[in-house]
């Protein structure tokens, strides 16, 4: 049977969540998480079909794409099938041609497990490999001590402090209550939690948005981010700390989350709370 490439509309997102949670192995390298459609999924769930691509035979995804942004593809595949040559020519010509619907022309990056056959043969198309990002992982198989500070799970009654807390954390952020709203209503959020960390007077100092992939896979960190007027104080640590609980709690043996590498001090924050840094991961990159 045949490669078929497809943008799923909104009623095949169900069918690529699944597959994203079903490619969820602990101790396996990361990629692409349910949990990343589930924060995509703040631009509503048109947005994300039509940022998603799939790659499927007889029926069966067998990898899954998304567009985080017009020149970013974050790609995930099935295990068993990373190292399968059909699979991995089949998905270098859809997103060297921009005729396909995959990337545009220009300078694109490609984020994918690195132990695939894709990253030779885009190595062989002259794609070379840009800065180092650090994934890190916490094991779970015991509790997570108390963060230290009060840490509550938001609801859409408190939705604003969780988006005010990411705003402040990263500048260029565009998370507003309606968008929150929009996450919370999503698919993968049946299975995440956001929660927001307050200090001794009451204040939302830090937040965090976790997700599970199911029973026995690995959850997902997706963001993190400490109030710009409250940093300096652990609140990252603690906030880390409880997204490790959090996940636990939703049955996963271990957490899992990446950060830029030259971002020392988000590196610094996980570590402190109980995450190991595993090998750098490198994005594919086309110049223009």
């Amino acid at each position: 049977m045949p490669i078929v490439l497809r943008t799923p509309g909104t009623d095949g997102l169900g069918q690529v969540v699944a597959a994203l949670r079903e490619w969820q192995v602990n101790g396996a390298p990361l990629q692409l998480h349910p949990g990343d459609l589930g924060w995509f999924w703040r631009f509503g769930a048109e947005a994300t079909a039509a940022a998603v691509r799939t790659w499927s035979r007889d029926g069966r995804i067998l990898a899954a794409g998304l567009l985080d942004g017009a020149t970013l593809l974050r790609l995930a595949i099935a295990p068993g099938y990373q190292q399968d040559e059909e699979l991995a020519r089949h998905l270098v010509a859809d997103v060297i041609e921009p005729e396909r619907g995959v990337l545009p022309a220009g300078k694109v990056n490609i984020e994918a497990p690195m132990a695939a056959l894709i990253q030779e043969l885009l190595a062989e198309q002259g794609w070379g490999t840009e800065e180092p990002w650090t994934p890190l992982r916490r094991d779970l198989t015991e509790p997570a001590k108390d963060p230290g500070v009060r840490i509550e799970i938001i609801g859409p009654e408190q939705a604003h402090l969780r988006t005010a807390v990411q705003r402040s954390a990263f500048e260029s952020s565009t998370f507003t209550d309606e968008r929150w709203h929009a996450m919370a209503g999503g698919l993968p959020y049946a299975d995440a939690r956001c929660l927001v960390a307050f200090d001794g007077q009451g204040e939302a100092v830090a937040a965090v948005t976790v997700w599970s992939a199911g029973p026995g896979r690995p959850g997902l960190i997706e963001p993190m981010g400490v109030h710009e007027d409250h940093r300096g104080h652990g609140y990252g640590k603690a906030i880390t700390v409880a997204a490790a609980a959090a996940i636990r709690e939703l049955g996963a043996p271990s957490a899992v989350v990446c950060t830029p590498s030259s971002n020392t001090a988000a590196v610094s924050t996980y570590r402190s709370g109980g995450f190991e840094p595993l090998p750098e991961v490198l994005d594919r990159y086309r110049d223009a």
